[in-house]
Formats: C-alpha cells, structure tokens, sequence
C-alpha cells in the first residue's frame, strides 16, 4: 500500500509540475516576471532566489505552482513585466503553454511505451489470447498462442467470422483446425468441442479470448519514428474518447442523471496501482492517459481553469477591452470554490464506494454497473 501511495504522488506530481513548467517557460518567453516556481504545495521547505525568482521546495508533494507577477490586481504592479499588462496574446499563450505541456508529455510517453513494447499490427491470423479454466475450450486441449485455421470446412481470417460462426453451433458439435508451435516447429491439429448454450456471464460460448493482432517490433533506428506516429495515434483516440465521455457526462446532468463512472483521486489512484502491479510500460501508458485527460479538463472553458481564463482573453476580443479584474477573479473563485466542493462529493462517494466494494479490484470493477 506505501509503495501504491508513492507511486501515485509520484505521477500526480509529474503531471503537474510539467504543466507548470509550460506556464514558466512562457511566462518568462513572454518577460512576465516569475516570483515564484515551486514543486509541491506550500508551506516551504527552504528556495532560493535566483535572478529576480524563487525556487522552493514544499511540504506537500503534489505537482507544483507558478506564482506569477501581476496575476491578481491585490499588488502593486511593474507593468513591464506584469501578468495582466501583457498583450492578449501572450497571455493567451502563457494560459495554453501548460495545456500544451501535457498534450506533448500523453504524446512522449506513448511514444516510448512503443519504442520498447513494440507496435500492434492487424493479421489474418485468430490467435488464442487466453483459455478460460472450466471452459470448453479448456476441456479440449486448447492453449494460448494456438491460431484457429478452420471451424468445420469454414476458413477463419478475422476474429468475427469466428464468433459468429460458434454463435451459430451452440450446443452442436465442431471440429477446430488449429495450428501450433512446440519447440520451434509447427504442426497442424483436429479438436472437437461443443461450443455452451448458456455460458456464465462475461465469457462467450468456448471461453476463449481471440485476437487478430500481433506484436511488430521494427528495426530500432525505425523504431523513434514508428513510436512517435503510434504516440500522436493513441493521444488522439484518448482526446476523442475524454472529449466524447465529457460532453456525454455534461448532457446527462442537463437531463438530470448523476453520472455512474465519474470518479476522483480515489479512483485514480486505484487504476494507478493496479497499472504498477502490470508493469512499467503499462504504468506509464496510463500515466500517458492521465496527462491528455489533465489537458483537456484544464482547457474546459469553466472558472479557475485555464479555460476560463481564456474566455475572459475571448471576451476581451470581442468586447475590445479588459473585463474588470475584481470581476474576473471574484468568478475564478467561485469556480474554485464549486472544484474544491465538487472534489470533496466525489472523493466521499469513491470512499463509500471502495468500502463496499471490499477492496481495489471490486472498486474498479464496480464501474459501467
């Protein structure tokens, strides 16, 4: 459980401090005087000041900040180098640096798991991913790794063919052509079996898990290439995917639905550990995940995220000058206010919800019910 805890502060504080690390680097890009970069949250351990700003190290280890000068209208300003005199457009750049920073970082990080995990590739190949224990598919010898050549005279070159065709011999017996590799050599074998009428819940009528797709491991000096594509790939599915559930999620408050699968640190930190029970690669794919969701929930146009700042930068265009500033950051509060609320709700219901459910894997199994 310590090691979980670790490793859960440890990708949390990652995610931040790299997009606070966007906002830095263009803060000082655009000569906005930086007072402040810090990793973790205050209270300080010790900083120091080099130039005109401070680099400390704080108690909390979670992620980090950058205080900016000129970010609120309490104190008195250099113009030159303040935050809120900047043109619209290095401020629009200094609020989008940190969305940027966690796009490139979901994008970096695919990209390496695919350097060293290798690239998926479609065959005409079924492959027996896995045999189910108790199943029918077990009772006759089947073994993963085993490709299915045939089912009775009808030849199989994709995974639905071979549902579809089981589907429709429940209960009837069928011969199986398979092909299988022991020990460097390949030879070809006739099973018969008896696909269920009536399997448990979750499993289909042999118990058996499929798949058309292989491993491809390119030459290495291909491999950076072939890793970034793959990278950019998988952060757009992830956009998609986040972008859809949260319009999905928003349309269903408006009708009135509480949202099933939303969760909160709790859960977060549930799927991280079991990602490091996986592995490395299959902790920072998720870590991968985490970095495109924190880009997109942070450019949601809502109070106190970067978003919201920058309808304020929108209005500013259309309306040709600046909202007041007491205004702007009397809503940027409120809009705090209502996360940190919204944050306190969803992390009680996860705690609930990880009691009943007697641990981690009955908590991450309890979503989509």
């Amino acid at each position: 459980m310590v090691t979980s805890i670790l490793v859960f502060i440890l990708v949390l504080s990652i995610l931040v401090l790299v997009h606070e690390f966007g906002h830095f680097v263009a803060a000082r890009r655009m000569g906005i005087w930086v007072r402040e970069f810090g990793i973790g949250l205050p209270p300080r351990i010790f900083g120091k000041k080099i130039g005109e700003t401070i680099y400390s190290v704080n108690w909390l280890p979670f992620g980090g900040f950058v205080r900016m000068h000129g970010e609120d209208s309490s104190e008195k300003i250099r113009p030159k180098e303040a935050f809120v005199s900047k043109s619209k457009g290095a401020r629009l750049f200094v609020v989008t640096a940190g969305v940027l920073m966690n796009l490139l970082l979901g994008i970096f990080v695919f990209s390496i798991t695919y350097f060293f995990t290798g690239l998926p590739r479609q065959t005409d190949r079924v492959k027996v991913v896995e045999v189910l224990p108790s199943s029918p598919a077990s009772e006759i010898g089947l073994k993963s790794g085993d490709v299915i050549k045939k089912v009775d005279d009808t030849k199989i070159t994709t995974s639905d063919e071979f549902v579809n065709y089981v589907d429709s011999k429940k209960g009837e017996k069928v011969n199986l052509v398979i092909e299988r590799e022991e020990n460097g050599n390949i030879r070809e074998l006739e099973l018969k079996v008896v696909p269920r009428k009536t399997p448990p819940s979750g499993e289909g009528p042999l118990g058996v898990i499929i798949s058309t797709t292989e491993i491809y491991y390119p030459p290495y000096w291909q491999r950076p290439f072939y890793g970034i594509y793959y990278g950019v790939k998988e952060a757009v599915f992830w956009g998609k995917n986040i972008v859809s559930s949260l319009f999905m999620m928003i349309v269903g408050l408006f009708r009135g639905e509480v949202p099933k699968d939303i969760s909160g640190p709790v859960g977060i930190f549930a799927i991280t550990s079991e990602a490091a029970k996986l592995g490395f690669f299959s902790l920072l794919n998720f870590m991968g995940i985490l970095s495109i969701n924190l880009a997109i929930l942070n450019i949601f146009p809502f109070p106190a995220l970067d978003g919201g700042r920058l309808i304020f930068i929108g209005l500013e265009y259309i309306l040709g000058k600046k909202v007041p500033e007491k205004f702007e950051a009397a809503v940027h509060m409120a809009g705090m206010v209502f996360l940190i609320i919204l944050l306190l709700f969803i992390t009680a219901y996860d705690i609930k919800r990880l009691i009943l459910a007697g641990g981690i894997s009955g908590f991450l199994n309890s979503f989509g019910r």
